[in-house]
């Protein structure tokens, strides 16, 4: 019989056979499939330095991030302080801070920026740098760490980071001590470049699904038509009058007009434990659950205090508006309880996470009868029950008498917040 494997070069026999690597680098590689936070890791990387002799005294990256607020998150470890972390908006790349830094140098494709502070002729050409002085840093060191994708972030779209690092050691870093930091990094932004895209990944999913359904996502709920059924009160809101308006209006002052009015209207959702699950256009559907030991009634008392706190955001940013001589913004808002069920809905290749039923069909009739009655908030019957029922007589909603919905037979007693709880929004 032939022998499989001849004429393949085999491996010398060694008495060890395992990789030659440091306590860093094999620290790097033993995770065990683990996922570590970012911060976890950036201290264990620079605290097994330190322990192989690596004079450390401050130690910061800089990692890009894929979220509609930040741009970057930056991590700084010092000895004796571990790490902290600080996140930089979209406009940090036109600030003198960045400009004048050598990141920018960095991310403009320099292979290296090495500054001896310690020596009287050395350039003080950076900000950070008298400020590293003024701590003891004698020795300064970025170089550039190079990700095979993301968001880029060096000169032509680059996936450039940096990490720095910095001694207080008389006389500075070591020439071997250099050669072996350099030779690093292609593994540690290989490890941090995969802690990374799973921040990253959580940041998108977060963004565009929400916060449950982004958790479900994660975890390998994929499977279209995968769903199950949640007990919850529902919250349909919509811009009044946005048709006539995005008519009269140039395309940026209606879409800075709908983040500011999304603002007033998610922001109380998410304070009071509720999930926006999508924008339709100038409309908003969003869910207040039945969480495990809590009860129908608190979550439409979530769900009424989150109204009553965006018709109060609102009528602040009516106030504004008023000011500049522009026409308030009017919203309505249905809020209905039912049963809805909660999974991948779509076609094979475009699915969206949301809820469908009876009870979401129920809530948009509320809401498009907010027009004809005339009030910014109306609740269903049901919903008013378990206010009602379990609240005191100050905090209850009241009847606007029975109305006609469209598609339901029988006409509807519909329920609404005092007038003087809505915050002068009427």
């Amino acid at each position: 019989m032939s022998d499989p494997v001849a004429g393949v070069k085999r491996l010398p026999s060694w008495p060890d056979s395992r990789l030659v690597l440091t306590p860093a680098a094999r620290w790097l590689l033993d995770h065990d499939g683990k996922v570590m936070p970012m911060t976890a890791l950036f201290d264990g990387f620079c605290r097994h330095l330190l322990e192989e002799g690596i004079p450390l005294f401050r130690v910061t990256t800089g990692l890009p991030s894929m979220h509609p607020l930040t741009a970057t998150r930056a991590f700084v470890w010092q000895r004796d302080q571990g790490v902290k972390m600080a996140e930089r908006g979209h406009d940090v790349f036109q600030t003198d801070e960045y400009l004048k830094s050598p990141i920018a140098v960095i991310h403009e494709g320099a292979a290296a920026i090495r500054r001896q502070l310690e020596q009287p002729d050395a350039p003080m050409d950076f900000g950070i740098l008298p400020e590293l002085k003024a701590l003891g840093v004698t020795d300064y060191l970025v170089l550039p760490m190079r990700f095979t994708q993301g968001p880029g972030m060096g000169k032509k779209g680059q996936n450039v980071s940096f990490m720095s690092f910095a001694t207080d050691r008389p006389g500075g870093f070591r020439p071997e001590e250099l050669s072996y930091l350099m030779e690093l990094m292609p593994l540690i932004a290989l490890r941090m470049e995969l802690e990374a895209g799973r921040r990253m990944t959580h940041d998108l999913l977060t963004t565009y699904l929400g916060q449950s359904p982004a958790e479900r996502v994660l975890k390998g709920d994929l499977r279209r038509g995968q769903g199950y059924e949640v007990e919850a009160a529902i919250w349909l809101s919509d811009l009044r009058g946005f048709t006539a308006f995005s008519d009269r209006n140039e395309t940026v002052e209606v879409v800075a007009t709908l983040d500011r009015y999304f603002d007033a209207m998610a922001g109380p959702i998410h304070a009071h434990g509720g999930e926006v699950l999508k924008f339709i256009g100038d409309g908003l559907l969003a869910i207040f659950r039945v969480e495990d030991g809590s009860t129908l009634e608190a979550a439409c008392r979530r769900a009424l205090t989150a109204g009553e706190d965006a018709f109060a955001g609102l009528h602040e940013l009516n106030q504004g508006r008023a000011i500049a001589g522009v026409a308030p913004l009017k919203v309505g808002l249905g809020l209905h309880v039912g049963k809805v069920v909660f999974g991948n809905i779509g076609a094979r290749d475009r699915l969206d996470f949301t809820v469908i039923g009876r009870a979401v069909n129920e809530v948009a009739r509320l809401e498009a009868q907010t027009k004809a009655v005339d009030r910014p908030l109306l609740a269903s019957a049901a919903f008013a029950d378990a206010i009602n029922r379990a609240s005191d007589a100050a905090y209850r909603l009241e009847s606007v008498g029975f109305h006609v919905l469209r598609g339901v037979r029988e006409p509807q007693e519909l329920f609404t917040l005092p007038a003087a709880r809505l915050a002068g929004y009427e």
